[in-house]
């Protein structure tokens, strides 16, 4: 996990409801709830405007959260968020209280580094993300802020697995806990139908240009 931190200052709200929901969202602010470590759920009032900002980082989805309420600090991760469906708005949040010594479930984003110059890009491939993230199980010291797939040696029509993703110590994937079946395709690079139909343009202007020159020479 980067050395980066990300800092949530809450208000507890009582006032429930969708009323109140819409209330606060007229002040510029998101309601939301906090739950999980065998504690009540809280609600909150986060500001909007900032909320906002720190939603631009992709980082922010995949780290452990401190949220600060009433003079003490909570160590969370975010498990649901609603936005408006056509406004730059957040609509709600929930947060899951974590414990150092609990594993959790978090979706991290897949980088993919080295597709431009693998091998079956030389070739004439394109390379297609069959996944961008993925749900990872760890305990919040080990949680990446992204998992790295290295498409280096990938060759014409192959595929690269879940599997074939190195984790960091202490971090599974959970689809690959499911057992056999559940190894699932990240990328792929496969020729272009252009580049297919100039290669068949091509050979068949070669194969053309043979057969002109064998009856050239007969006659």
């Amino acid at each position: 996990m980067s050395g980066e931190s990300y800092i949530l200052e809450a208000e507890a709200r009582n006032d429930l409801g969708k009323g109140a929901s819409r209330r606060l969202r007229r002040e510029g602010k998101v309601p939301a709830v906090i739950y999980g470590a065998g504690k009540e759920p809280t609600s909150l009032s986060l500001d909007h405007n900032d909320l906002l900002h720190k939603l631009e980082n992709e980082a922010f989805f995949s780290h452990i959260l401190t949220v600060k309420l009433a003079g003490n600090e909570e160590s969370a991760i975010i498990k649901d968020l609603q936005r408006h469906p056509s406004k730059p708005t957040v609509l709600h949040m929930d947060l899951q209280r974590v414990s150092a010594s609990e594993k959790i479930r978090v979706h991290v984003p897949i980088h993919f580094i080295n597709e431009d110059t693998c091998p079956g890009v030389k070739e004439g491939g394109l390379v297609t993300h069959s996944a961008t993230e993925t749900e990872v199980s760890c305990l919040p010291k080990d949680l990446p802020e992204y998992l790295e797939a290295d498409l280096a040696d990938l060759q014409l029509d192959g595929i690269f697995h879940m599997s074939d993703i190195k984790l960091p110590a202490g971090v599974e994937i959970v689809e690959l806990s499911h057992g056999e079946g559940h190894d699932q395709p990240v990328a792929s690079v496969h020729m272009t139908r252009a580049a297919k139909e100039s290669a068949d343009e091509g050979g068949a202007a070669e194969g053309g240009a043979a057969e002109g020159s064998e009856e050239g020479g007969e006659s």
